[in-house]
């Protein structure tokens, strides 16, 4: 082979490996397709067949309603709902079809629903050795599962303590004006010169903000921007169908938890240093993770883990992420269309502004002279709940209304 026949001898074997390479990559993708559509396949078909094996075991005394596809359920419709605000009208038309007990396959299992105080008493009260407070399995895999929700007896106990600590009322005293100073930069950046804006996205921005600052102490910065796309695929997930395949909604949220724990772990790192370098009582709980490191038994030993605080700082900032800028958007559409209402908490508003110099933050004292603002705001809570749905597990079979809750299915209730 001559010099100048070299360079095409090497380009085409450099061809013919790429190819190769192609080729192997091609069937190794090939190959996982055809083992998640078999996968898929077994599952829809050995679903059905085991539903149909429990159904009959129980004679005809499971509540009336339909499980639906294997996994999807009746998911997709509720999620439906849950975005077009008509979680309501999804409930009544079942109530109206099954009455106030009937069964659904929620979040990929099967699941019975109560409506009505009697079923409130029945789930609040009940034992914990009949009903188990549980999530979905498949929400446990995003908000991890020593979250407070998941937690019983003296765990539960423990942990709710210590979250309970961060709410005293000495310590909220402190994050006024500093949610006083969050919100003036929300209107300043967002709403100030504004003609009209999108006002649900906009809330979202603000207790996104508000979160960053009360929960990790993150300031604004390249840090809290990092954090809002983890939050958003997180948010998504959670109401979703849970198929962990690559593209769904449910997979990023996975993925998000994932890139989301060693944030927090850092940030653990970083307070627990903080702490060991002053005297632990003359540091202030300026966000919730330094106060549940701060929490200590009588032996000096921390109360909360690790793996505690990550999870139930997940969970708190999922709860309050949502819901918190959906009351809001409530509070600002109640003011646009209700004249009275708006005309009144403003008096009440600029009576409390004339009060203060210029530039000055709120105290605890101006909020307490909020009365007419906060009883609309509380009204609005009981209109329109929060949380629109509670979850446990039932640990045996359980006999409710004249049917019967098979072991291991999801008891819901809906809370409006």
């Amino acid at each position: 082979m001559t010099t100048n026949e070299l360079p095409t001898f090497i380009r085409k074997h450099k061809e013919t490996g790429i190819r190769k390479d192609f080729s192997r990559t091609t069937l190794c993708f090939l190959a996982m397709e055809l083992m998640v559509f078999m996968t898929l396949l077994l599952l829809l078909i050995l679903v059905p067949i085991f539903y149909l094996f429990n159904h009959n075991k129980y004679n005809g005394q499971l509540p009336p309603g339909s499980l639906g596809l294997p996994v999807i359920g009746q998911s997709l419709g509720l999620l439906r709902a849950f975005k077009a605000d008509k979680v309501e009208k999804w409930f009544q038309e079942r109530i109206t079809n099954h009455g106030h007990v009937w069964k659904a396959s929620l979040f990929g299992y099967p699941t019975v629903v109560l409506h009505g105080p009697a079923a409130n008493k029945f789930v609040y009260t009940c034992d914990g050795n009949l009903l188990a407070s549980s999530q979905p399995p498949s929400l446990t895999r995003i908000i991890g599962c020593k979250n407070l929700m998941e937690l019983s007896a003296n765990d539960h106990k423990r942990v709710r303590a210590a979250l309970v600590s961060f709410l005293k009322l000495e310590v909220l005293k402190q994050y006024v004006a500093k949610v006083d100073v969050e919100i003036q930069h929300h209107l300043q950046s967002h709403w100030h010169g504004k003609h009209e804006v999108q006002v649900q996205p906009l809330m979202k921005i603000l207790t996104f903000d508000i979160i960053c600052s009360l929960l990790f102490g993150i300031e604004r910065g390249p840090q809290r921007e990092k954090l809002l796309p983890l939050f958003h695929d997180m948010i998504e997930g959670v109401l979703s169908v849970p198929i962990n395949l690559p593209f769904t909604k449910y997979n990023r949220a996975i993925i998000a938890r994932k890139k989301l724990v060693p944030m927090i772990i850092h940030l653990i790192q970083k307070k627990k240093e903080a702490l060991m370098e002053q005297n632990q009582g003359d540091i202030p709980h300026k966000d919730l993770i330094t106060s549940l490191l701060s929490i200590r038994h009588d032996d000096s030993s921390t109360m909360i883990s690790e793996e505690e605080i990550i999870d139930n700082i997940i969970v708190v900032m999922i709860a309050g992420y949502d819901t918190t800028a959906v009351l809001l958007t409530f509070f600002v559409r109640l003011l646009a269309s209700n004249k009275s209402i708006y005309s009144t908490i403003v008096q009440e508003q600029q009576e409390i502004s004339n009060s203060k110099a210029p530039g000055e933050a709120l105290t605890w004292e101006d909020l307490t002279k909020m009365k007419y603002t906060w009883r609309v705001a509380t009204e609005l809570t009981r209109i329109n709940p929060p949380v629109a749905l509670s979850f446990r597990r039932a640990k045996q079979d359980i006999e409710y209304g004249g049917f019967i809750i098979p072991k291991g299915w999801q008891v819901s209730h809906n809370t409006n």
